[in-house]
Order: C-alpha cells, then sequence, then structure tokens
C-alpha cells in the first residue's frame, strides 16, 4: 500500500477508557454492594450501562473501533487472572461459592482470607492486583466476560477490539505465591498459558472478532535475552493459530527498544506505539527496522496520560513520517484514557481561556478523530481545528500563570549545602533519642485517620454555604480531639492529628500553592473504587501563607506526647498531579520543594518536633528505563533533601513510601537522609525488610504489620509475627512500628480494632525482647 493509500485507510481508535463514569456510578454501586444496599442485577445493569454509554460516546465522537474488555469491576489484571485461571488456591472455594464475592475477596481480602499483593501499574499511580503464581500452578481459560462484552459492543452496530493483558506481561508482572521459592520465575510458565490465551483468542473470534489487541507493556522495560525471546516465542506461536482473529501487539509509556525488532517480525498483524515524548525513540528504532511492511501501525500520539493539549501540527508530522513505514496507519491515543479525568465541560471554577489548554479523555477522543481525519483526507479538512489548536497552544505559552521570576529565581540559587542536613545521621539519631524519649519499637501511624461521613459532609456543607468557616472549624477541632483522645488511650507514641481537613494528600496542598489548579470533576482511577482529583500544575509554585501549622499547633496543644507535622513530598505533589510540559520536571521538583521547605520550618519553629514528609511515589515516578533513572533520582533526592535539610538535628524527619517495589531504589532511600522510613510490609510479608538489610540501611525502618487497603483486622498475634520477622533484618533499636499506609479510606471500628493490636503487639515484642 502506497503512503497516499495509507493515509486515505486512516481510523481513529483508543484503547480503553475511564471506567467510573461521570458522577463516579460504578464506584457508588459497587460500594453499594459491598454494604448489602445494592443487589447484583442492579451492579451489573449499572457496569453494563457505563460500558455502553462509553461505546456511544467514542462511536458518536468519530471512534471507528471500540476497546472491549477493558472495563473492570476493579482491576483489569486481577480480570486475566480470572480470565487464566489462576485464581489462588486461599481463594478458590470463596471464587466456587460466588464468583462475585470470590473476586472481590482477591482485591481486598475478607476477615479468614488475606487478598493479592496490590502495587503500581509500571510508572503511573494506578494500582493492580499482583497476580500469585508457582510451578503448580494449572490454568484454565475462562473467557466469559471478554465474550459477553464483545458481544454487547457489537449488539450495537460497532467496530469493536477486544483488550487483553498480554501473556508476557501478565507473566512478567506476577510473583512466586506464598510458599513458593522466591527464585521462582513465573516466565518459566508460558507454555503452559499459551494454550489458554489461544482458546480464549479462539472464543472472541467465535464471538466475531476481527481484531484482538494484546498489551505487552512490560516490553517497554529493559528485558534480558531470556525475556525477549519468551516474548518472540509467544507472538510465533499465536500468530501460528488457524482461523483466529488478526492480532494487535500494544506497547506503551515509553520505547520498545529490543522488544521492537522481536515484535516487528513476529506472524502478527498490527503493532501499536508510543509516539509522544516518552517514547521518542520509537520513531527511529522503527524506520531502522525498516518499518511494518504489510501490517497495520496504531500511532500513540496523542498523550494519554497527560491533560494537555495535543500539538495538532506537530502530531500530524510525525503522522506523516510514518506513512511510509507501514502498510495501514491508524491514529490512538499512547495509552488507555484510564489515566486522564471524563470531561474538562464538567468543570466550571476554572477560568475558560486556561480551560482551552485542557483535554481530558473525551477532548482527547476528539483529537484522535481530528488527526485520523487530517491524515485521511488532509489538513484542509481540519484548517479550523488547526488554527484553533494553535491560538490555544500559544496563549498557554505566553500566559503570565506559568512565570514567576522570584520563584524561578529562588530555585536557581539552590546550592548542594541546602540539600544537606547539618549534621550526620548518628548524631541527630543521638540527639532525637534524648528529646523525644521514646521507648523501643516505637508506635505510630502514617498520617490520616477515617475519613467519616460526617466530615466529608462538613466540607459539602462549608462549600454550599450551609455552614459558616466558624462552624467547620468546630467540627475539625471536635475530630482531632477524638483522634488524639483515642491515640493516647490505646497507647501509640508519636501521635498524629489525623488530617480531618485534608481532601486529598495532594489537593489539599495545591489548593494552598500558586501555581496549581484543582478540578471539580476530575476524577481518575487509583485503585479498585478509590478515585482521585489530580490536581494541574500549571505554573510556578510558591506557598502564600502556613498551610498545616495551625492543626498541627492545636493538636500538640491537647497532648504531652509528640504530634507528628504531616506534609506531602514534592516528588509526590508532582506524580499525583497532572505536570506541566513545558519546563523539566526537576525544575519544577524544586520550586515545590522550597515551598515545603518554608512549611517544614514554619512547624519546627511553633514546636514539632518530628516531621513526616510523605514521598510514596518515589519508586512510582521511578523512569522505566534504566539508562534513564540516575538522573530522575538525584533531582528527586535532592528535592526531598531541600524539603527537609533547613531544621535542627534533633527535628525528627520521617518519610513514608507504600505500594511499589522498592528493592531497586533503596540506595536512593537512602539517599534522603530521612531519619524514620515507613514503608508497605504487610502483604509482601517483610519483603522490604530484608531488602533495607541487604543494602546495609543505617537509619530507623517502620515496614507496615497492618494492610489498610483491605476491611480485615489483623490479630495482634499476626501483627506481632510481623514484627519479629521485621527484627530478623533491622534491630530493634530501630525498628517502627505503624500500618502500611494512611487510614483515610477505613472506617472508625475497623481502624480501632486494627490499632489496638498493633499496639499490643508491640508491647507483647518488647517484652519478649526485654526477657532474652
Amino acid at each position: 500500500m502506497t503512503a497516499k493509500s495509507a493515509a486515505a485507510a486512516a481510523r481513529a481508535t483508543v484503547y480503553g477508557s475511564p471506567r467510573q463514569g461521570q458522577n463516579r456510578e460504578l464506584k457508588k454501586a459497587i460500594e453499594g454492594y459491598w454494604k448489602g444496599r445494592v443487589t447484583i442485577d442492579a451492579l451489573h445493569a449499572t457496569a453494563a450501562e457505563l460500558r455502553q454509554s462509553n461505546w456511544r460516546r467514542l462511536a458518536d465522537a468519530g471512534i471507528h473501533e471500540v476497546p472491549t474488555g477493558d472495563f473492570s469491576y476493579y482491576d483489569h489484571v486481577l480480570d486475566t487472572t480470572v480470565m487464566v485461571g489462576a485464581i489462588p488456591e486461599r481463594h478458590r472455594a470463596a471464587v466456587d461459592a460466588d464468583a462475585t464475592d470470590g473476586y472481590f475477596a482477591m482485591a481486598r481480602g475478607t476477615q479468614e482470607l488475606a487478598p493479592l499483593e496490590m502495587t503500581k501499574w509500571f510508572d503511573t499511580n494506578y494500582h493492580y492486583l499482583v497476580p500469585e503464581l508457582g510451578p503448580d500452578t494449572v490454568f484454565t481459560a475462562d473467557s466469559g466476560k471478554q465474550v459477553a462484552e464483545l458481544k454487547e459492543a457489537l449488539a450495537q452496530g460497532l467496530t469493536a477490539r477486544p483488550v487483553l493483558v498480554g501473556p508476557v506481561t501478565y507473566l512478567l508482572l506476577a510473583k512466586p505465591a506464598p510458599g513458593v521459592r522466591a527464585d521462582f520465575e513465573p516466565l518459566t510458565l508460558l507454555d503452559r498459558l499459551l494454550p489458554v490465551y489461544a482458546e480464549v483468542i479462539a472464543d472472541l473470534r467465535a464471538a466475531g472478532a476481527e481484531w484482538v489487541q494484546l498489551d505487552e507493556p512490560a516490553l517497554v522495560q529493559d528485558r534480558t535475552p531470556a525475556e525477549l525471546n519468551a516474548a518472540e516465542r509467544a507472538y510465533r506461536d499465536l500468530g501460528a493459530l488457524t482461523d483466529r482473529p488478526k492480532l494487535l501487539v500494544a506497547s506503551y509509556f515509553d520505547r520498545l527498544g529490543d522488544a521492537l525488532p522481536v515484535l516487528a517480525k513476529a506472524p502478527v498483524e498490527g503493532l501499536a506505539l508510543d509516539f509522544t515524548e516518552a517514547a521518542r525513540a520509537n520513531l527511529d528504532a522503527l524506520a531502522a527496522v525498516g518499518g511494518l511492511p504489510g501490517k497495520r501501525l496504531v500511532a500513540g500520539v496523542v498523550n494519554g496520560r497527560n491533560i494537555w493539549i495535543n500539538d495538532l501540527t506537530k502530531s500530524l508530522t510525525t503522522l506523516g513520517t510514518l506513512l511510509g513505514l507501514a502498510d495501514h496507519v491508524d491514529v490512538a491515543a499512547s495509552c488507555s484514557l484510564l489515566h486522564v479525568p471524563l470531561d474538562t465541560a464538567a468543570e466550571r471554577d476554572i477560568d475558560p481561556q486556561i480551560l482551552r489548554w485542557l483535554a481530558f479523555a473525551k477532548q482527547k477522543t476528539a483529537e484522535i478523530v481530528t488527526l485520523a481525519k487530517g491524515l485521511a483526507q488532509g489538513t484542509d479538512t481540519i484548517t479550523g481545528e488547526l488554527a484553533a489548536n494553535r491560538a490555544d497552544l500559544a496563549s498557554r505559552a505566553t500566559s503570565p500563570i506559568t512565570r514567576d521570576p522570584a520563584v524561578r529565581s529562588r530555585a536557581e540559587a539552590a546550592t548542594d549545602a541546602d540539600a544537606r542536613r547539618s549534621q550526620p545521621y548518628t548524631e541527630r539519631a543521638a540527639a532525637q533519642r534524648a528529646h523525644l524519649g521514646l521507648p523501643l519499637l516505637p508506635t505510630t501511624t502514617i498520617g490520616s485517620f477515617p475519613q467519616t461521613t460526617e466530615l466529608r459532609t462538613a466540607r459539602a456543607d462549608l462549600r454550599a454555604g450551609r455552614i459558616d468557616t466558624d462552624g467547620y472549624e468546630e467540627r475539625i477541632k471536635a475530630e482531632i480531639q477524638e483522634v488524639i483522645s483515642f491515640q493516647e488511650k490505646t497507647g501509640i507514641d508519636v501521635l498524629v492529628h489525623g488530617e480531618p481537613e485534608r481532601n486529598d494528600m495532594v489537593q489539599y496542598f495545591a489548593e494552598q500553592l500558586t501555581g496549581y489548579l484543582a478540578t471539580q470533576h476530575g476524577w481518575v482511577q487509583s485503585y479498585g473504587t478509590r478515585y482521585v482529583r489530580p490536581p494541574i500544575l500549571a505554573g510556578d509554585i510558591s506557598r502564600p501563607e502556613p498551610m498545616t501549622v495551625r492543626w498541627t499547633s492545636y493538636a500538640q496543644s491537647l497532648t504531652d506526647k509528640p504530634v507528628k507535622g504531616m506534609l506531602t513530598g514534592p516528588v509526590t505533589m508532582l506524580a499525583w498531579s497532572f505536570v506541566r510540559d513545558d519546563q523539566p520536571l526537576g525544575d519544577t521538583a524544586r520550586q515545590v520543594a522550597f515551598a515545603l521547605r518554608d512549611e517544614v520550618n514554619d512547624l519546627e519553629a511553633t514546636g514539632t518536633s518530628v516531621i513526616q514528609v510523605d514521598e510514596p511515589a518515589l519508586r512510582e515516578t521511578l523512569p522505566l528505563r534504566a539508562a534513564d533513572r540516575p538522573a530522575y533520582l538525584a533531582w528527586a533526592t535532592e528535592a526531598f533533601r531541600l524539603t527537609t535539610s533547613g531544621v535542627r538535628p534533633d527535628t525528627q524527619i520521617h518519610t513514608h513510601m507504600c505500594y511499589a517495589e522498592f528493592g531497586d531504589i533503596v540506595h536512593a532511600i537512602d539517599d534522603l537522609d530521612a531519619d524514620v522510613i515507613s514503608l508497605e510490609a504487610a502483604r509482601s510479608h517483610m519483603q522490604v525488610a530484608r531488602e533495607l538489610a541487604a543494602h546495609g540501611y543505617p537509619r530507623e525502618a517502620g515496614p507496615g504489620v497492618y494492610d489498610i487497603h483491605s476491611p480485615r483486622v489483623p490479630s495482634s498475634e499476626e501483627a506481632a509475627e510481623l514484627l519479629r520477622t521485621g527484627l530478623k533484618a533491622i534491630p530493634a533499636e530501630r525498628l517502627w512500628v505503624n500500618p502500611d499506609c494512611g487510614l483515610k479510606t477505613r472506617g472508625w471500628p475497623e481502624t480501632r480494632a486494627s490499632l489496638e493490636s498493633l499496639v499490643a503487639a508491640a508491647r507483647t515484642v518488647r517484652e519478649e525482647l526485654s526477657s532474652s
């Protein structure tokens, strides 16, 4: 096919859509089901309507081929575990008894059943449920969900393409099941898994699928020759199937590197590649392998992870170059639109001029359609869209909102001394122990306490004018009093004020910093039914006035025990926001760090002796390619130190991280130079404690003994056993006792019971240590 005919055939598609609905209907239905207020039939009806409305919206916008199978009640990797029959043995009876309840038991756990481990989906803030596999795992095909959703779409008269997590990525995301030796490699199960995928693909073909998409984002990471050979074998075997649909292998989030020639040669009909800035090397690499003659290329030229409008002219140039490299070129976003909000039209409080700089899922869909039209029919058919796009890009580039000379001067003047504590850790530790007087195995929590319906109602009432500021603040004071009183009675050693005034650990600060924009309806799924509204970094960052000092000081006035000041760190403020794309991330991080440094210093000046600066996103934002990591970690750790290094030696700096793989960044955790770090460890059975020990981590650490993402309450003996495991790696004088994460999403009854178990466990193990 000539470049001209390839352009004429160009179509628009997407890999996936936000699942929740405009008003988070899915969240409400699922949580209603958990509480017994929504029947299973009503839950399924809500889900079906959301799927169908998504497809109608996409088709009406001009998307030629809609995705199916991307919808999920909780997580698409968990859906894949169900599809291939890899149900953990401990959950099998629950799944057999009731498929829906068993599914949610794998996701959330029950009082009797521990859930699957949860961690971050590559370098995004989405969390997936980690498959548990072992040498005895038996795979069996269950294509019911995928076939049913395809048939739903086809019944609407739509061209539909089922989307599956690819077999290589599925195995590379998996971990050895509990009790399986740690060096077991799930990828060794590939030959056992491929026939199951073949059966699912055959079922989809029988149901009417012309194409099936197999997502292989794990191949954009550094892969060994053995892993690349596995990918070659997987698509050789799947490509050799008879009477199958056409296969589209999709990658996203970065460049394919050595995997590109493997997939280019595979006997599949199409590849989907990321051509945004993060993966700009894909274009040169595709040319180097001679393109994709005779194959379909789906070009991800619209950024599916950020919310800024596309540079249409630039994307058309890229697409024009690609026309000579494939038999057929289609236009798409760089990844699923799961990672962005639904529609900018719902935002009423953002300046209309600024709103034109933003593209949520609906606007990105329109961009994809416009680009496909321009590619297929010529730019003369989209002159109006191109002119408007150029004007909006120019408006943003020249806006005074994006530049603050004072902020830039301060950041540029930063020195190495600004990012170093005045004394080494050993001297600081002695000063802190003398100042704080804490017991062995000190207990604390991560920061937030349950966000009750009453608290959320109070915030809504304040926004609506139903209560005044004084009434709202009295409600916050009452909540802080209750939180402090409970912690004192329970026997926790280092207290928190519970953060009742905070809507979100990033949004709360963003709303008080210049340069940020907050949305009202910009919800994005983080995991399960947990949705967040990432703020938008639009301009230079500064702190007009203190943000946390008042409520921390009030909490400290209620107790003689130390109360931690609680801040979100600069890297997490970036990672859980939609960041600006017009300057290096390191420059933005330095600006945020100086704003937070002012807050840290003000907390210390008002008597706060323990200050926690959370960086749960440090690992999450780690580049997927090893070659890109040193530069990232250099500015990321510097930003943390800029935030925290202005305090006295006897002020104890904590940090917190959760739900990520930490082993490959332990050296960076060390470089933060925090006095205490708390980390998720309950689901991974203290793996991180062993990783810290292997590195020789010299500071204090609190690997979590209570999994807060599950409703189950751990017994005191269960928590004590985890502590004993932690003590095998971390000396008692450096070991803290805490939950995995904040308690915002939990209810008060389970929080009380769980923290009582945690404190009892600490006392038990202290007694064991004192008598040994």
